[in-house]
Order: structure tokens, then sequence, then C-alpha cells
């Protein structure tokens, strides 16, 4: 109960200090993710054909960038977020892991909300049409959520002990950019070279967010058993860091 309290106000604190107190400046929240996805799925559709291997263009851009938005908002607001944060730990009950639990929340929230918006506008438009397996679709984003918060827990750690990695993260997410799955599906790709796309759990997760939106109209792979433990490696290892990184915190003032 303790911990959730922290966290509780971890949470309203970063929502004041990122968005201030006045006006709705909080609904950036979900603004900012909204302007991204939006305009992404607005810019495809107008520029690229309505449909791409018998996949409409909207379904598969926002399909796919709401889940990378997700990625590499929780990686950008995890690196140095204990540094920034330092002062904070003068308060015995404020642990690293609330710091990212509570930044990794708003950012995953915020990004499901701005997708849920754009899907809703998409549908209302007709340029989509309604999910047609919730079940999948729910499973392929809670599987997303768990690897965004893994990361975020590895990228904080290693940004406070090396300077570097900031930059390789930020290089790194840009690299990464052809096995997210988030422009490409696994079976577009040659039969020899598939595996390699499911190495990437996230790749997994936008297959099932994909199959339940657009159902066997597409064929999706994804291996949940490969993408359940290597999701649930990175997490544990992003808690033993956690665990271990205060020594490295330089608490300023």
């Amino acid at each position: 109960m303790m911990q959730y309290k922290v966290i509780h106000a971890l949470i309203i604190r970063e929502i004041h200090t990122r968005f201030g107190r006045e006006n709705l400046g909080f609904l950036w929240v979900i603004g900012e993710p909204i302007l991204f996805c939006g305009g992404v799925a607005i810019l495809w559709t107008a520029i690229r054909p309505a449909k791409e291997h018998g996949l409409a263009m909207t379904a598969m851009v926002v399909t796919g960038y709401v889940p990378l938005t997700m990625w590499r908002h929780c990686l950008g607001r995890a690196l140095k977020a204990y540094e920034s944060n330092g002062s904070l730990f003068y308060h015995r009950q404020v642990t690293p892991f609330d710091i990212i639990v509570a930044r990794s929340f708003l950012e995953i929230i915020g990004t499901i909300m701005a997708g849920m918006i754009v899907t809703v506008g998409a549908i209302g438009l007709g340029y989509m049409a309604p999910p047609v397996d919730y079940g999948l679709l729910v499973l392929g984003l809670v599987y997303q959520c768990v690897f965004c918060f893994g990361c975020a827990l590895v990228a904080a750690a290693l940004s406070e002990v090396s300077e570097l990695t900031e930059k390789i993260v930020g290089i790194f997410s840009y690299l990464a950019l052809p096995v997210t799955g988030a422009f490409i599906m696994v079976s577009w790709l040659p039969l020899k070279y598939q595996w390699i796309l499911l190495l990437s759990p996230m790749a997994n997760n936008v297959e099932m967010i994909r199959g339940g939106q657009l159902g066997p109209e597409i064929h999706v792979q994804y291996d949940l058993f490969y993408d359940t433990w290597i999701t649930g490696l990175l997490v544990i290892v992003g808690i033993i860091l956690t665990s271990k990184v205060r020594k490295f915190i330089e608490i300023n003032g």
C-alpha cells in the first residue's frame, strides 16, 4: 500500500513537472502520442497506396506505430531518470524502481489512449474496420507494455553507469526500426529470413496486435513461448540492475 501511494505521488509529480499545473496541460500525456501516431497515420494514408500486400495502409500504420511510439517514449523517459529525480532519494520510501514504474506507466497509458482515439477516428472516417479479435489485440498490447517496461528498467540503470548509454540508445532506437515489425509483417519476408524478425519480442507483439485488429484476412506469425520467456528475462535483468544502481546515482543539492 505504501509503494502504491509513492508511485501515485510520483505520477502526479511527473505530470505537473512535464505539463504544468495550469489549464489542461496534463492532457498532453495523451496529446503528444496522438500527434505522433495520428500525424504519421494521416501522412502515410495520404502518400501511400490504400492497400499494401492486401493490408489497409491506415490499419498497418496505426497497429505498428502505436507500439513503436510506446517503446521509444518509454526508453526516452527512462534515460537519466534517476539523476533528474535524485533529490527524491532523500525520502527512504522512494526507490529507483518506483520512478521507472511511474514514468513507464504515464507513457504506456498515454500511448494506449492516444492509439484508441486515433483508431476510433479512423474507424469513424471509414479508413479502418473495428477490431476482429479483442482478446488477441489486448494480449499483444499487454506483452508490449511489459516489454517496454523491461527496456525502460535496463536503459535507466545503464544510463547511470555510463554516459555513452544515452547516445547508444538513441542510435539503437533508429537502427532497430527494421526489426520492430512496425512497418513490415513477418509473412512479407522470404521464408528463410522470417526467423530473424521473430527474434524481436516487439515484432511478435505487433503481429498479435495486427492479428487482433484485422483477424483472418491476414496471416500473422508469433511465438508466444519465446516472447514470454525473453520478455520475462528482460524484466528480471532490469530489476536486478535497478536494485544495484543506487551506488551510481549522483544526488545534487
